[in-house]
Formats: C-alpha cells, structure tokens, sequence
C-alpha cells in the first residue's frame, strides 16, 4: 500500500513538473514579445486540403528579419520553423473549411505561403494576420516582397 502511494505520489508530481515545464517554456517564448498565436501546416500540396490534417498549433515570434515559430506541445526551446522575409511569398488566403475549422482557432485566417520553394499555410487570427502583412511589406528598402 506504501509502495502504490508512493508511486501515485512520484507520477503526480511527474505530471505537474511537465506542466509547470510547458508554462515556463511559454513564457520565455513570449517574454521578448512580438508572439502571435499560429497553426503551421507545413509542404502541403497545390490541391486544397480542408480534412484538417497536418495541422501543427504553435506560437510564432518576430525577431527581426526572421519569423521563429515554436510548436506548443514540445519541450525544445529552439524554433521548429524558421521563416526569413525575404523568402516568404504569399500566394493567397482563405477562411477555414470542412474539418479544418475544428482543428484550428475559431477566428483563424489561412495564408497560404511560398518559402525557399516550400508550400505552407499559416493559420493565425485577423488581428496576426494584419500584423503578419504589415510586417512582411515593412521589409528594407531594396528587399523583394512578394505579397498577393
């Protein structure tokens, strides 16, 4: 009996510790700012897909000329994803349909994007999305934009 509170015991505080780990990870994420909520769906194919597959949820951050995008469910502190603006062309952009609109945020906007070639689609808020633009047409004098 000893021996199973004491095991309950480790794999609760286990499970608290990962918790706490998540919310710490967070907050050294958003902690120099410029965070944005943002799903990822990375290499997808020219036809639509709406079946909500392969859509990742994560936080996306500016840090200069470079978006860093961190997956939520992941321990790594470094980014998943690195997106440079002079790499990124948008292609267009679309409101969730079908079964995407479960596997995203209620007010998601979908941009699809072209970056070194690859296809991806962010799905981020109306508010991110206009700061996401705004960001991409602030590029340096002599950068190419690509917006559509």
């Amino acid at each position: 009996m000893v021996l199973a509170l004491t095991v309950c015991g480790i794999v609760v505080a286990l499970v608290v510790l990962g918790l706490f780990v998540f919310g710490l990870r967070r907050r050294l994420i958003q902690r120099s700012g410029g965070t944005f909520d943002c799903s990822l769906r990375w290499d997808v194919p020219e036809k639509t897909d709406t079946s909500g597959k392969g859509w990742s949820y994560g936080v996306a951050r500016y840090n200069g000329d470079r978006i860093e995008w961190y997956r939520v469910f992941s321990y790594a502190y470094r980014p998943r994803r690195i997106l440079e603006r002079s790499a990124i062309e948008v292609a267009g952009r679309r409101l969730p349909d079908g079964e995407e609109e479960l596997a995203l945020l209620s007010d998601a906007v979908i941009l699809t994007c072209l970056h070194r070639g690859t296809r991806l689609e962010l799905a981020m808020s109306e508010d991110a999305l206009t700061g996401f633009l705004a960001w991409l047409e602030a590029a340096p004098p002599g950068q190419r934009v690509n917006v559509a």
